[in-house]
């Protein structure tokens, strides 16, 4: 662990319930706990697991047409977001590459803005040098705990009858325990859940009192990325990166029908270039046919041996009880039902390009 890395207002608790350190983007985080990642995915599928996600850069955003100005960087329709909606989009770069993604919250007087952990040094200084008017605040004293799996409704509205009212990519402000917390109807598993931002000092006892309900147990960033992957949702870094525009990366959805029209974002003219005419290569799922699973790296071939792309994230998918993958292939091989081969250790090994997600997302509509 690096002397630097920095703790989130949940470590020492981490620390009592065994979990597992591991430094992540420059956080001290849990990786598991002593049931292990296994169980944690599958209590999460089942029940509800508890993830600390602190170290994601929580920012506020306030000033006149905000927006319309963060609309600028952004490919989505962000001005008719209406005040209580989430909305998942990305910045971009002038080539049309995506240089992080993002959940941005209509929060009534201002927007709520969550950025990756690991890009957290690029994106706020980003927003504060393109966003004129603005102020652009990051908020170092919150926890942010997400709450995942079909039992989280019962978990969190135990806790806070407001947050059963909310849909999915919904958020409100509502009392937990005495104490004003912003509730969010999203996550990053494929199934239902909620994100909570609490204040720091009051984080450890409100997580205990979630972590009491006998249905929820930790889970750490093993389980996390397990779960993400087997419900196809990308991780910045690995599937999707300031090459990779979102046409390639399948995240068209989005990109509202306005802002496909009217362009006037970073990158605007490759995107609807690849909107209106295609691209040379797609991000698609992936199942080996064995039981080895594929690494992000792995390259992939034709069944006539051309190369064709690579894996971007692989590995077990506990839930489907069998490896599973996401990667870049040419467009032609594109189509689920395609056979591809894998090359692992050297040798090809058989695999299928399937639809994603592997599992069934859950959200509540």
């Amino acid at each position: 662990m690096s002397d630097a890395a920095k703790r989130t207002p949940l470590h020492d608790l981490h620390l009592e319930l065994g979990g597992k350190m591991v430094d992540f983007a420059g956080w001290e985080m849990p990786v598991q706990y002593p049931k292990g990642i296994m169980t944690e995915h599958k209590h999460t599928r089942a029940k509800a697991g508890l993830f600390d996600v602190s170290h994601m850069g929580q920012v506020i955003l306030r000033g006149d047409n905000v927006s319309e100005k963060l609309e600028t960087l952004v490919p989505s329709a962000l001005t008719t977001l209406k005040e209580g909606k989430a909305r998942y989009t990305f910045f971009t770069n002038d080539q049309g590459g995506i240089m992080d993604d993002l959940i941005v919250s209509n929060a009534g007087d201002h927007l709520f803005v969550v950025v990756n952990a690991s890009m957290r040094h690029q994106d706020i200084p980003h927003m504060a040098n393109n966003l004129e008017g603005v102020e652009v605040t990051e908020i170092f004293d919150r926890a942010l705990v997400a709450v995942q799996g079909p039992s989280a409704e019962d978990v969190v509205g135990g806790l806070c009858p407001a947050a059963r009212d909310l849909k999915f990519m919904e958020t409100t402000t509502a009392d937990i325990d005495g104490v004003e917390c912003r509730i969010s109807r999203l996550g990053y598993t494929g199934e239902d859940g909620f994100e909570i931002s609490i204040p720091g000092a009051d984080a450890v006892r409100i997580t205990k009192k979630l972590l009491d309900h006998e249905d929820c147990e930790p889970a750490g960033l093993g389980a996390r990325d397990s779960l993400r992957l087997e419900a196809g949702l990308c991780l910045y870094g690995n599937d999707i990166d300031n090459d990779t525009s979102p046409v390639e990366a399948s995240l068209t959805w989005a990109i509202q029908k306005r802002r496909r029209e009217e362009g006037g974002f970073p990158g605007a003219d490759r995107i609807q270039k690849e909107l209106a005419e295609g691209t040379s290569r797609k991000l698609v799922g992936i199942k080996p046919v064995g039981r080895a699973p594929a690494r992000a790296g792995v390259e992939v071939q034709s069944t006539d041996g051309t190369p064709a792309g690579a894996v971007t994230s692989g590995g077990f998918g506990p839930t489907v009880e069998a490896p599973v993958a996401m990667g870049y292939v040419t467009s032609d091989l594109a189509e689920p039902g395609t056979q591809v081969n894998l090359i692992i250790r050297g040798k090809p090994q058989p695999a299928e390009i399937v639809e994603l997600p592997f599992v069934k997302q859950n959200y509540k509509r």
